[in-house]
């Protein structure tokens, strides 16, 4: 029996090797199995050719009626606002009383500037006797004329102090009137400044009125229609929620210098005849023809801003990736924009879903004509 034991454990000694071995190459085998990366996700992208250039006479902007002349409302002196009458959307009216600063120290002022004038007026009258006295005397040569010209020197000297004092009073006077701030127009509040209880100082605008009377409309206008302008071109502008709304136009004043973020020039055109439906702070459509703004039209949609500018999407037709790239804006409308530069024909840019991508994002194709 013993023997018989001996030779099965020395025949299955081999067989137990062979599995550790088999169980220690799945293990490292395993252990060297590298994670597959994902396939990289491709978005479905509504795209577009870039096929041909557009043309149009005729841009559409979008803009705002301002007053044409708008007055900023403030104290001449410093103090403490204790009282504004008015708020934005009021209406004013030239006299109206606006604001008040606290008078106390101009009522003291004019106060001292009184007791001052009350105590030279005195010594005025003393002058004038004294004068009267010594003109007899000198006349009956009871007093020498040293003595009469000195009277003479000290009436004038309490004359020119009376003008003195007297303008002191008017000055003390003219404070206490700068602490009520009354209308010099008529129009609407459209801006308003500190609230009372603060210290304000001179100048500081209290309110912005609008003032009555002609209006215009105003409009962000890219370099490249600025330049385009004929001279005095023919504006339509129209109310952009009732487009049946409209009144002729004509420029008044293109500014020499481009905004610092946006790089457009501010356009104003003077509205003729405006219907009362066009009031301050609508939107409005001005329409103005040109001789001609070449570009190339794309949907409006297509439009992301990168870094403060104006970009699109751009697909690369071998890798199927997008990539931003900057472009200069011309003319635009409700649905479309024309771009002045920054594309070729033949690009392939994306129209639809831009928000949702990213650089080197894959996108599969849905092809729409220009």
């Amino acid at each position: 029996m013993p023997d018989n034991f001996i030779t099965l454990r020395t025949l299955h000694r081999p067989s137990l090797r062979v599995t550790a071995a088999l169980m220690s190459l799945i293990a490292l085998t395993a252990c060297n199995r590298t994670v597959e990366a994902p396939p990289p996700e491709v978005r479905p992208a509504r795209v577009m050719t870039i096929d041909k250039l557009a043309s149009s006479g005729k841009v559409a902007l979008t803009g705002t009626v301002q007053a044409q002349t708008e007055i900023n409302q403030a104290f001449r002196i410093d103090g403490r606002l204790i009282e504004r009458t008015v708020d934005i959307g009021d209406t004013v009216r030239p006299g109206q009383l606006i604001a008040r600063l606290d008078p106390q120290n101009e009522e003291s002022g004019l106060q001292a500037a009184r007791a001052q004038l009350a105590a030279a007026r005195a010594q005025l009258v003393e002058a004038r006797n004294n004068h009267v006295r010594m003109r007899d005397l000198v006349a009956e040569a009871a007093v020498s004329r040293a003595q009469f010209d000195q009277a003479e020197a000290l009436l004038k000297t309490a004359e020119a102090q009376i003008e003195a004092v007297q303008s002191q009073v008017n000055l003390a006077q003219n404070r206490l009137s700068y602490t009520r701030l009354v209308s010099e127009v008529a129009g609407v509040v459209t801006a308003r400044g500190p609230q009372p209880g603060e210290v304000v100082a001179g100048g500081r605008m209290i309110i912005q009125v609008a003032r009555d009377g002609a209006r215009d409309a105003v409009f962000d206008v890219p370099g490249q229609i600025k330049d385009s302008l004929p001279k005095n071109p023919a504006v339509t502008v129209s109310l952009s929620n009732d487009p049946k709304i409209t009144a002729s136009g004509k420029v008044r004043e293109v500014s020499p210098r481009a905004d610092a973020v946006t790089g457009t020039f501010a356009v104003r055109v003077q509205l003729l005849s405006p219907p009362a439906s066009m009031r301050l702070g609508s939107t409005v459509t001005g329409r103005i023809q040109l001789a001609e703004v070449a570009g190339i039209k794309i949907p409006s949609a297509a439009l992301v801003r990168a870094d403060g500018k104006a970009a699109v999407w751009v697909v690369d037709a071998k890798a199927s990736t997008v990539s931003l790239r900057n472009i200069t804006l011309g003319s635009s409308d409700a649905d479309t924009v024309y771009v002045a530069s920054g594309l070729n024909a033949g690009d392939v840019i994306v129209t639809a879903g831009v928000q949702a991508l990213r650089p080197g994002q894959k996108v599969r194709k849905l092809e729409t004509k220009a």
